[in-house]
């Protein structure tokens, strides 16, 4: 009978044997030959790769145990403009810290002829940043081709408008920007949630998960005191858990508005 140590210990193995297999793969001379949406690839090599460091929006959309064909807005043209930018062509990929996620894609940093593939999407509108440590090499880079394509309405950022706290039920699985203030900040000791209303099964939520805290301890921000009491702003795929919510990882992807 195994224990929960003897599993632990055969999921452990299982990851660096999934680690080491795609190490292994050869990358020198494959290329895309099916785009899945605007953040995921696969390879002639049989490999599917999941861009790092940034998402898009969806085209399917989980309902019950299974997948349906459901695109969000702005998910058809972040696919085509992917498509445009690789299908068919030779890839060069460069790895982080993790190689491998737990659906076993592959994740990378994709380039064609030298223009950086992840970037190119967040810096034409396509994308929004999707920041989860420890692969966080580009995320100031990324940040600020966001905050220039927003600023200059280019993409998905002209095509919707910034939406409130108060509205974020409304676009859950959509990619919006969010504005709010945080009325309280909270410190689970797994999770530090700032609350943009006084019920949080209900209203909208900024979620930062334990991994993420030294991102913000290593530059002299405690979350809970810096940001309780503020109007900011956030850009992300809003997710339902209690109520809606946007994930983030690092102090880049929360703009201060007002004090």
């Amino acid at each position: 009978m195994w224990t929960l140590t003897h599993i632990k210990n055969k999921l452990f193995f299982l990851l660096i044997f999934l680690t080491a297999c795609t190490s292994a793969q050869d990358y020198s001379s494959v290329t895309v030959t099916k785009v899945i949406d605007g953040d995921t690839i696969i390879l002639s090599n049989g490999q599917k790769v999941r861009y790092i460091g940034i998402d898009t929006p969806e085209t399917r959309i989980k309902q019950g145990n299974r997948f349906i064909y459901s695109p969000q807005p702005f998910a058809l043209e972040a696919t085509e403009r992917n498509r445009q930018l690789v299908k068919g062509k030779g890839i060069e990929l460069e790895f982080d810290i993790e190689r491998v996620d737990k659906y076993n894609r592959t994740l990378a940093y994709c380039f064609v002829d030298g223009v950086h593939i992840n970037a190119k999407l967040v810096e034409e509108g396509y994308a929004v940043t999707y920041t989860i440590p420890p692969n966080v090499r580009y995320t100031d880079e990324l940040m600020r081709l966001q905050k220039d394509a927003r600023e200059n309405k280019r993409g998905m950022w002209g095509a919707y408008s910034d939406i409130t706290a108060a509205e974020a039920e409304n676009y859950t699985n959509q990619i919006r920007r969010v504005k709010g203030r945080v009325l309280n900040a909270y410190n689970s000791g797994k999770v530090i949630f700032l609350n943009f209303g006084n019920d949080y099964k209900t209203d909208f939520t900024v979620v930062i998960f334990k991994n993420s805290f030294d991102q913000f301890y290593n530059k002299g921000i405690d979350p809970v005191n810096f940001y309780n009491g503020k109007i900011i702003g956030v850009s992300g795929k809003i997710r339902q858990y209690n109520g809606p919510e946007i994930i983030v990882s690092t102090p880049s992807e929360i703009e201060i508005l007002s004090n």
